[in-house]
């Protein structure tokens, strides 16, 4: 299956921050979109970094609870391994698993066009195995 097909059946919504916003901002953004990351951008358009849960907490413990005052490019990943529509989510899979990522943005000609996170790739191999076993079941029953 292709990225473009997954993010057809899920939606190509992508929760954003902006770069200036306050750490604090991230967490009412993680929890009001239901998401673990937050793609930071400046225009909605263009990606400057990502921030996740596991940022937040990770700089908590470094910087403390000062570190909700300061903005998020404190504390986001300014290095965003991101795919392209045209890839495969077992290639992205696969790269998110390499990487040990859960969230991965999806560029079309450097423009946000939506995320991928790892629930996404697992519902959707889910989805494949199940009619892979119900195209096995008929081939079994129809013979």
């Amino acid at each position: 299956m292709l990225i473009s097909e997954l993010l057809s059946r899920k939606g190509a919504q992508v929760a954003t921050v902006l770069p200036s916003a306050p750490v604090s901002a991230v967490l009412a953004g993680l929890a009001d979109h239901d998401v673990g990351a937050l793609v930071v951008s400046a225009d909605g358009a263009h990606v400057s970094g990502i921030v996740s849960e596991r940022d937040v907490v990770r700089a908590l413990n470094r910087l403390g609870p000062g570190v909700l005052a300061e903005p998020v490019t404190v504390i986001m990943s300014a290095q965003v391994q991101h795919c392209a529509p045209g890839d495969t989510v077992d290639s992205l899979a696969q790269t998110m698993t390499t990487l040990r990522i859960r969230h991965v943005p999806v560029l079309e000609d450097d423009v946000l066009v939506g995320i991928v996170s790892i629930g996404d790739v697992v519902k959707s191999r889910i989805g494949e195995l199940e009619e892979d076993r119900r195209a096995l079941e008929h081939y079994i029953t129809a013979r």
